[in-house]
């Protein structure tokens, strides 16, 4: 028995003519009529009662007509459901990121992406760039959000947006007074940071502020740009910071660009060479909302 069967049958019990139901499939009658005595014969029973006038479901027929809707509605869900999960409508999203990238344009993404794509389930963890590079590597994340450098040679990283660096003081301090400040003006203060053990990109920036020729004195270290924002406002030293920090201003921190050449933030997407169509959809979604 085949799904030919069962359509033909339903069409032809729904329009209880042999030519109606073959002008509705696309058919001549007469194949129509050969595949409807074939499912009987499987059936060992009659489906129809036919005469010159009109044709009648047995009670067979009924009965039967129940059972071959019901699986002509799964198939067609199951075609469907199928169709949507490799154009990647549906299925689970798993990115991870630290708490300053969502301070960017990545909240915005997502909810763009949901509106979009309802039926993917999204779900976001946050945690340091390095656990984000090994959980991506491990396939228990999708999609990371991270700053470069990134040390995972066999993940594909890809920019997601360009951000500066900028230096974060307390607003009372004598360098608050420039408009822009050069890396080098920073040599004598002292730093409140990212930690070094847990981010590529706190190590990026101590190797910028040693090619601008000092190495940074380093008071404090936090896991999250926006942390440092609050040590910076009680006085405890000056900060190197995204623009996306900069954006959410703190009473008693003022920000100041950094003069070229001067470190970037950059955001990058991590991930797998090989991944799903959930994922394939979400980066062209990505590229897309960047794009405009």
């Amino acid at each position: 028995m085949e799904l030919r069967h069962l359509r033909y049958f339903v069409a032809v019990a729904e329009e209880l003519s042999f030519t109606a139901a073959a002008a509705r499939l696309g058919v001549s009658q007469p194949p129509l009529s050969t595949q409807i005595q074939d499912l009987e014969h499987q059936l060992k029973t009659p489906l129809f009662v036919r005469s010159k006038r009109r044709v009648e479901l047995t009670a067979a027929g009924v009965a039967f007509r129940a059972y071959a809707g019901a699986i002509l509605a799964q198939v067609d869900e199951a075609v469907e459901q199928t169709h949507a999960i490799g154009l990647g409508q549906v299925g689970t999203l798993d990115l991870t990121t630290t708490g300053s990238v969502l301070l960017g344009p990545l909240a915005g993404l997502i909810a763009r992406f949901r509106s979009r794509v309802p039926e993917v389930l999204v779900r976001i963890q946050e945690m340091p760039p390095l656990e984000q590079e090994a959980a991506v590597h491990a396939g228990t994340c999708d999609i990371s959000f991270l700053r470069g450098p990134i040390g995972e040679p066999d993940l594909v990283s890809e920019l997601a947006w360009s951000e500066k660096v900028g230096v974060a003081l307390p607003d009372s301090h004598a360098l608050a007074r420039n408009s822009e400040l050069a890396l080098a003006d920073l040599r004598n203060e002292q730093f409140v940071f990212l930690r070094l053990k847990n981010s590529r990109f706190a190590r990026y920036l101590q190797d910028c502020c040693v090619e601008a020729g000092f190495a940074p004195n380093i008071s404090q270290q936090v896991v999250e740009s926006y942390s440092l924002l609050s040590l910076v406002a009680a006085g405890l030293g000056v900060a190197l910071v995204p623009e996306c920090v900069q954006e959410h201003s703190r009473p008693g921190v003022v920000y100041r660009p950094l003069r070229e050449p001067a470190p970037i933030a950059d955001v990058i997407m991590l991930y797998r060479t090989h991944h799903s169509a959930v994922v394939r959809r979400f980066l062209s979604e990505t590229r897309a909302f960047f794009e405009r």
